[in-house]
């Protein structure tokens, strides 16, 4: 009975950790890049931070395309500074073949992510697709 008393915190721990996921978690839809494509991007949880992987990319006339990014990691280690805030990721830029640091801000249903590269920053906001 001892072993039953230790493990049942254990399990009903496990059992509530899906309804902690972070809010950011979830699919999000880009604006249009430099070439006029927006993509769908997956956000995880990976580790005690954020990664987001490029699921689909799509057209301006919404069909679907293949791009080299699909399927790739586009940020990582993205971690909750509090209060829809995150920060200490690193952005993959594909279009110009750069790393930057990243950062974002959750705002309901929306998130707006930043790479800065040196005094340089660029940014997106993304829109919730799910």
């Amino acid at each position: 009975m001892p072993r039953f008393r230790l493990l049942l915190p254990l399990v009903l721990g496990s059992l509530a950790a899906p309804a902690l996921a972070d809010p950011a978690v979830g699919l999000w839809r880009t604006e249009p890049d430099r070439k006029n494509l927006t993509s769908l991007i997956r956000i995880d949880t990976c580790g005690a931070a954020l990664c987001g992987t490029v699921l689909k990319a799509f057209d301006p006339q919404g069909r679907e395309v293949q791009t080299a990014n699909v399927g790739k990691r586009l940020f990582w280690d993205l971690k909750p500074a509090g209060s829809g805030n995150y920060g200490g990721g690193t952005v993959r830029v594909p279009l110009l073949n750069v790393q930057a640091k990243a950062k974002a801000e959750l705002s309901g249903n929306k998130l707006h992510v930043t790479g800065c590269k040196g005094l340089v920053c660029d940014g997106q906001t993304w829109v919730r697709a799910n």
